[in-house]
């Protein structure tokens, strides 16, 4: 039997692509261990996070409370099917609704089945609520967007790579610019139209921050013609974006809400959709659930998880060590023809790099970048995600500003 601890970096990537299937193309860097705002690779190199594993681990890797609340959890009961009660769900409920100010929270495991969720809720409302003629159902959704890649999320996709030769497609859909409110007010007036499903920032396409007054705008649209104003923070919330929400950004109250990846820190796969009552009780026992959605270890976990979003005021940390970063990249910029802009809120941040979207550019910076000790990764080919553990401080910013510079300066195309 191999022993694993004992294989290079080299070793493992090679086991990955001979056992595993090609549907990832990570960074050549082979981690194994994390804390806080660091990863070391097997042979003891240590790096700063700058992906925060798409923005999972915001309150740095295994988190001291979380992962305490994992280990003492898993020793007492770890799953029990919602065929029956357990004594950790209620109080996880009434937490987490209580703390994002909901009625109701249907718990789920990932961001697509949460994004799938609250279609189904949606959809649901539309035929009961609205009184939209059964299978007829519309729900408006943006181009570049990314919200999973089930089949059903997939059909909605603008993106070649998500969904070629992955039909027949799942209809119900209409498609229209982002950032465009002109386009969300004539799509609106369509026939059966029932929700409006986006991203507040798109994180997937390179950081698109629509205008200011954007989700406002978009939410009172929404109002006007009895149509569900549905959030998919799965990348955006948990304090990334400066606030506890990207929404709150400017005070827009969801009628869905979806939530996932730092809802737990990263430590274990936990994910939520959140409605009031006149919504979220469309759904009836046998209509929706999953064996895993709801289990003690993701209540204790995920409880953990927001208390120390509060405590350690991350979203305060997030909005201030964001506008220093990009400060500091519009400096390091005027020195460079090789990076355009920068943009962002909080530290969710991307810079986009002067080349095609089909060059190797961002890639091999991201290369760079690794080799002097911090890890990111390319979008959409050229451009750079940044999005650092929220627990990361100033200094530590300042250095990675510093590699960062380092990097851009020195790189040969």
């Amino acid at each position: 039997m191999v022993t694993l601890d004992k294989l290079s970096s080299e070793e493992l990537m090679q086991l990955e692509d001979r056992y595993g299937a090609h549907n990832y193309h990570p960074l050549p860097v082979v981690l194994t261990k994390g804390e806080g705002v660091y990863v070391w690779d097997v042979e003891g190199k240590k790096y700063f996070d700058f992906l925060s594993a798409y923005s999972a681990v915001n309150q740095g890797h295994c988190h001291p409370k979380i992962v305490k609340a994992l280990i003492d959890q898993a020793q007492t009961l770890t799953l029990t099917s919602r065929a029956f009660y357990n004594d950790t769900l209620g109080v996880y409920e009434k937490f987490v609704a209580e703390y994002f100010g909901f009625d109701k929270v249907l718990p789920m495991n990932t961001g697509a089945e949460a994004v799938e969720t609250a279609i189904k809720i949606a959809r649901k409302w539309g035929y009961e609520k609205k009184g939209v003629a059964e299978n007829q159902a519309q729900i408006i959704v943006c181009e570049q967007n990314f919200h999973g890649r089930t089949t059903t999320i997939i059909s909605f996709s603008s993106d070649p790579d998500a969904n070629t030769n992955f039909g027949p497609f799942t209809p119900g859909f209409i498609r229209i610019p982002y950032n465009d409110l002109d386009a969300l007010a004539e799509a609106a007036k369509q026939a059966n139209v029932i929700g409006f499903l986006v991203e507040p920032i798109q994180g997937e396409a390179g950081v698109y921050v629509p205008d200011e007054g954007y989700l406002a705008g978009a939410k009172e649209i929404c109002s006007k013609n009895n149509i569900l104003f549905i959030a998919d923070e799965v990348q955006t919330g948990i304090a990334r974006t400066g606030k506890l929400l990207a929404v709150d950004h400017e005070n827009v109250k969801p009628d869905i809400l979806i939530l996932g990846k730092a809802i737990s820190g990263g430590v274990y796969p936990v994910s939520a959709v959140f409605a009031n009552d006149d919504i979220m009780m469309v759904i009836k026992p046998g209509q929706h659930g999953s064996t895993f959605g709801g289990n003690p270890l993701a209540a204790k976990v995920a409880i953990a998880a927001l208390e120390v979003v509060t405590e350690e005021k991350l979203a305060e940390n997030s909005e201030r060590l964001g506008q220093l970063f990009r400060k500091e990249m519009n400096r390091i910029i005027e020195k460079t023809d090789l990076i355009l802009k920068v943009r962002g809120k909080g530290l969710l941040n991307a810079i986009i790099v002067n080349d095609t979207e089909d060059s190797k550019t961002a890639w091999n910076l991201c290369v760079e970048l690794k080799n002097n000790g911090l890890l990111a990764k390319p979008t959409h080919g050229n451009i750079i995600r940044f999005a650092p553990p929220l627990v990361m401080t100033e200094e530590q910013l300042m250095e990675c500003v510093a590699i960062i510079e380092k990097t851009i300066l020195e790189f040969k195309k």
